[in-house]
């Protein structure tokens, strides 16, 4: 990776509301074409964190650079490379979605002769298209999600910052959101700021955990992936022998009845656990008929780098 891969670098970013902390000295790097997902509970700081990336929010300490151009120092040109979707989209009700957009167009000092051609790409990408003449005001809360994304990407910026795009929209909505955002990273780097974990995985490269101000975890999608195998197997036997039995052959691995010849066996090498007891259950004809390892859901391994990072503190 090259420093021209690098587009936006936090570099130890904290923000302060009086006494209160919001950002504890956060660092990250997000590369040229990857989507990356910000992820935290309510009130964790991810859209101080959004506000401060896109420049309508200065740091208390730390810097932030867009394509090495320093956003306090050259805010102008840090931002004409950035596009931002805030939680509440930015919309002019009484516009036309083309009027607006070409209102947008203009506020990011687009030449006047580009702007017409720029609309019909940002249309086109966010399937708007058939509704330029329509007042935005009559459309529905899809429509103007894809609205608001249209009008961060039509001066086609290097990264597109967007908080929590998804909100409200009903399950059609938020996979044709999703599908546009994975396209968006053909020409753009995305930074993803969300709760909803299931977004993450379908839309992500890279994920970062945010919890009351710091940054508690930053992980690639397939890393994630890794967390996800967990510690433990599922063991269900017709005939299951007694517990000291099954602990025997289980050697360092914790055994935990579930009841109805079922268990589930917390061990540091599931391979070699998981063959043991394949191999015992079948010289003592205890009637193995499943054995799975445990498979963690990105929900489970979120509630629990939170709340431990709760409990610690």
């Amino acid at each position: 990776m090259t420093a021209q891969d690098v587009l936006i670098q936090a570099d130890q970013v904290s923000r302060f509301y009086g006494p209160l902390r919001a950002l504890n000295e956060i660092s990250f790097e997000v590369r040229k074409g990857e989507v990356l997902g910000f992820l935290g509970p309510n009130g964790a700081g991810k859209s101080t964190t959004m506000q401060i990336l896109s420049g309508n929010l200065a740091p208390s300490a730390g810097r932030v650079m867009i394509c090495g151009i320093d956003l306090l120092d050259q805010p102008k040109q840090a931002k004409a490379l950035l596009g931002y979707l805030p939680d509440q989209p930015p919309l002019y009700r009484e516009l036309t979605v083309d009027e607006y957009l070409l209102y947008c167009a203009k506020l990011n000092r687009m030449p006047a002769g580009q702007r017409r051609s720029a609309l019909d790409v940002a249309k086109q990408r966010c399937g708007l298209t058939e509704v330029g003449k329509r007042l935005i005001g009559n459309l529905s809360k899809g429509y103007c999600q894809r609205v608001g994304i249209a009008q961060a990407i039509i001066h086609s910026p290097a990264v597109v910052i967007l908080d929590e795009p998804t909100v409200g929209l009903d399950p059609i909505q938020i996979r044709e959101i999703r599908g546009l955002i994975r396209e968006l990273r053909d020409d753009h780097s995305v930074i993803l700021s969300t709760h909803i974990l299931p977004e993450v995985q379908a839309v992500c490269d890279r994920v970062q955990i945010i919890n009351k101000g710091s940054l508690v975890l930053s992980d690639s999608i397939a890393g994630l992936q890794q967390r996800m195998r967990g510690e433990s197997l599922h063991v269900a036997l017709s005939r299951p022998p007694e517990l000291a039995a099954l602990e025997s052959v289980a050697g360092d691995g914790q055994v935990e009845a579930l009841g109805e010849g079922r268990f589930r066996i917390h061990a540091p090498a599931l391979e070699q656990q998981g063959e043991a007891i394949a191999i015992a259950a079948a010289q003592h004809d205890w009637g193995l008929y499943e054995l799975t390892p445990e498979r963690l859901t990105l929900e489970q391994i979120f509630v629990d780098i939170t709340t431990t990072e709760q409990a610690a503190a």
